[in-house]
């Protein structure tokens, strides 16, 4: 058996984790602020004269409004100079107020009422020089958008991605720490659920398990995502349908995150339950490889895409692919993290975008071999003026995944 995996029980495994949430901080008003403004300098630079923010990441990440999404128009004009304004409906004013941490009006709209000729009005109030073209956050739904186009007059709506995007994409030091946390959280969570694993035990209960860690450890609302996969279900890179229970050398892929004040952790492991064969170890350790050269690759200034060609070419070297074939890596090799678990931008070809400090990246280029296993070691790493660093030192050996042996 390898070390760490297995020997011990659900309850002590569970009592062997402690808080750690400790004294991460919630995102505070001046960092709000300071996104503000470089959204707005970005905006006026591309003669924008407002975005629109709906409700969900972009709102958050700005305004520091959390609101879910629905059927009702909920979300925030920001001006390309002055302060952001809120749209709701009339019944929720007092809800959006007392979540509200970026102040500013709320406009409010009866549900007989046309929220889209508000915002349209709304608009017009806010520009004085005549610009008529404001851009709609990526995540505005098609709904909103096509009520937009029926109010819109002379108003130009375009994506605002390019401002969005713009900003999110590279991280503060303190959106950085808060991604840390939870990373570290995940990880202690990922170790004790190697250790309480047995023959027979399901997908669901390691699941279960992993949620009631990940809110031991400090996560208040438990795992944000988990996939546990065993044997041949390992080889699909999002599950299956039906998991099968645990059997001895069986691959297991245990894929989890969490969330520390909105920003997310995002880890997979795969280790072997029993002794790996000379197949598994192989491509374990090629796995391991490809992950070595995607972060080797990625230094500032290298185009995205570049990431993912290292850690391909690594794969076909030794026979897997070539490009997105199987046996070999059927997904890009990484995508950026933030308030969202998948943001911009994506180590995958096509994607000139050059790496800049403050780029927060997972790093898998998972093996899949269909009708035998998976193999994905993703952790993730960020970018500093001097090049990557990680969040998560990568899975030890196939001996020792998670370095037990080191630590005693």
């Amino acid at each position: 058996m390898n070390v760490g995996i297995g020997g011990t029980t659900r309850d002590a495994a569970l009592a062997s984790l402690q808080p750690m949430l400790g004294d991460a901080a919630p995102t505070g008003l001046d960092e709000y602020r300071a996104r503000i403004r470089q959204a707005q300098a970005l905006m006026r630079g591309q003669g924008l004269a407002a975005i629109y923010l709906h409700a969900g990441t972009s709102l958050r990440y700005f305004t520091g409004l959390v609101w879910r999404g629905s059927e009702r128009l909920v979300g925030a004009l920001l001006p390309a100079d002055g302060e952001p304004e809120f749209l709701a409906p009339a019944f929720e004013e007092g809800t959006i107020r007392g979540y509200q941490v970026v102040p500013g009006a709320i406009h409010t709209w009866h549900e007989h009422e046309n929220p889209y000729r508000l915002l349209r009005a709304r608009l017009d109030a806010l520009t004085a020089d005549g610009t008529r073209r404001a851009g709609l956050c990526e995540s505005t739904p098609f709904f909103v958008v096509d009520g937009l186009r029926e109010a819109a007059g002379d108003w130009q709506f375009v994506n605002a991605r390019s401002v969005t995007a713009a900003c999110r994409m590279r991280k503060s030091a303190q959106e950085i720490a808060l991604m840390q946390r939870a990373h570290d959280m995940t990880l202690a969570v990922h170790r004790a659920a190697a250790s309480m694993l047995h023959e027979g035990i399901t997908a669901a209960e390691v699941e279960d398990f992993i949620d009631a860690a990940h809110r031991r450890v400090g996560a208040a609302a438990g795992s944000y995502f988990c996939i546990v996969l065993f044997g041949a279900d390992s080889a699909f890179p999002h599950g299956v349908k039906t998991p099968k229970p645990l059997a001895r050398g069986d691959m297991v892929l245990i894929d989890t995150g969490c969330l520390v004040h909105g920003y997310m952790s995002d880890i997979t492991r795969s280790y072997v339950f029993g002794t790996p064969s000379a197949r598994q170890r192989e491509l374990w350790n090629l796995e391991k490889t490809a992950q070595a050269a995607a972060f080797a690759a990625a230094q500032i200034g290298v185009p995205c895409q570049d990431v993912d060609a290292a850690a391909r070419s690594c794969l076909e070297r030794h026979g897997l692919g070539p490009g997105y074939a199987l046996p070999g890596l059927p997904h890009r090799t990484g995508h950026g993290i933030g308030l969202d678990i998948h943001e911009w931008p994506y180590l995958v070809g096509g994607d000139t975008t050059p790496l800049a400090p403050g780029m927060c990246f997972s790093n898998e280029p998972m093996i899949c071999v269909p009708g035998e296993f998976g193999i994905r070691h993703e952790d993730h790493f960020y970018l500093t003026s001097q090049g990557p660093c990680w969040f998560t030192q990568p899975a030890h050996s196939v001996d020792d995944p998670f370095g037990v042996g080191n630590r005693e």
